[in-house]
């Protein structure tokens, strides 16, 4: 368990954003929303703490959210058809996918990986008994499943997977599930599939979870985050799909930890799916997308590639400096140039370096704004 104490990406993530604070800057830096949540939200959590719901809610979760949950997911355009014994309530996508690790790992299993991603996914196995083991997508953030198939041995247990993906906005789709598929499919491994921006879906691209795969569904351990959906972190409620095998080895773990989630948000997160329209969430973090790449575009910061989910843009830098690191690069832009980001190399394990930065466009569009006139003018 010493282990655990080698990982140190957190730093990036709490250090950016004080450097930020610091000076003054405009944060880019972190995918918190500095903007309010919806009114009706609100008045459902006030609902919620009129009617006393300060009580534990059931294992599962509060028996009108998962209702509700089942009655969203079917009605999405990939529609996913549930039972009421595949869906758990959880205090965060962290918490779940700690949980299910704990589900299926023995000491000394292997799980794959798939890097650039969220610094909790290390962590995570190590701390269930587990080894990971790291695959770096190609240059243009795609999969050689060639060489990805090099990272499946006979001690493989699982495989991690985050779609739309943090940091680099790509979505994973039909077809790239079935190729998962049919390379761990003559063995006993697991998907633990992390699907938190599956609302951030742009240019007419539709979510495809890996919930939907026949064969994966029955091995998958599904991640999905409210937090994410309705700019509510701080509430703690996210949910998992499991087939009801999974589901079972889950809540017998989840019974021990934390038994279950913030009781009124639960409530007032179950009215709120009633009245959601994921549409209109999409649309609006499109347009912050879109100011965002358009304004980069007149500086020397290049966004090859527009996300395509999530609510993160990578960019590459070295039109600006071919000799910093991406950490140098990052504190740079944050002290000097009154912009801050993250270095990429912070979502490895196995790298000190890369050629790009993450910004987050999660923001009020006037700070949108501001950072990039001030980054064009000052670049």
């Amino acid at each position: 368990m010493e282990k655990i104490y080698g990982f140190t990406h957190y730093s990036f993530f709490t250090g950016m954003s004080e450097l930020a604070a610091k000076h003054n800057s405009f944060d880019l830096s972190l995918g918190l929303p500095d903007f309010d949540i919806d009114e009706r939200l609100k008045s459902f959590l006030k609902e919620a703490v009129d009617s006393n719901k300060h009580q534990y809610e059931p294992l599962a979760g509060n028996p009108l959210l998962i209702n509700n949950i089942i009655t969203y997911n079917t009605a999405r355009k990939n529609s996913i058809r549930l039972k009421e014994n595949e869906v758990t309530v959880v205090p965060c996508a962290t918490f779940a996918l700690n949980t299910a690790l704990k589900s299926i790992l023995n000491q000394g299993d292997e799980v794959v990986i798939i890097q650039p991603c969220y610094y909790t996914y290390g962590p995570s196995v190590v701390q269930n008994g587990g080894i990971p083991v790291y695959y770096d997508l190609d240059n243009d953030f795609t999969i050689n499943w060639e060489n990805f198939q090099k990272c499946i041995s006979e001690k493989t247990k699982a495989v991690i997977v985050n779609s739309p993906q943090n940091p680099t906005g790509t979505i994973w789709k039909q077809n790239d599930w079935n190729q998962l598929y049919e390379l761990i499919k003559h063995q006993e491994i697991y998907l633990i599939s992390e699907e938190i921006y599956d609302t951030y879906c742009y240019d007419g691209l539709e979510h495809y979870s890996s919930f939907l795969h026949p064969e994966l569904r029955n091995r998958t351990f599904c991640i999905f985050s409210f937090g994410k959906m309705f700019h509510t972190s701080g509430w703690k409620v996210s949910y998992l799909l499991a087939s009801e095998c999974l589901t079972s080895k889950f809540r017998c773990h989840q019974q021990y930890i934390s038994y279950s989630a913030n009781a009124p948000a639960q409530y007032a997160l179950a009215r709120y799916l009633e009245v959601f329209d994921p549409f209109e969430n999409r649309n609006v973090m499109q347009r912050k997308r879109d100011i965002f790449n358009e304004m980069i575009a007149f500086t020397p910061l290049e966004a090859i590639k527009k996300a395509e989910g999530s609510v993160f843009q990578v960019v590459n830098f070295r039109n600006v400096s071919k000799t910093m690191t991406d950490v140098e690069f990052s504190k740079w832009l944050t002290v000097e140039k009154g912009t801050a980001c993250l270095p990429l190399s912070a979502f490895y394990n196995s790298r000190q370096n890369s050629d790009y930065v993450r910004f987050s466009f999660a923001k009020k569009d006037e700070l949108i704004i501001q950072a990039l006139e001030h980054l064009q003018k000052n670049l």
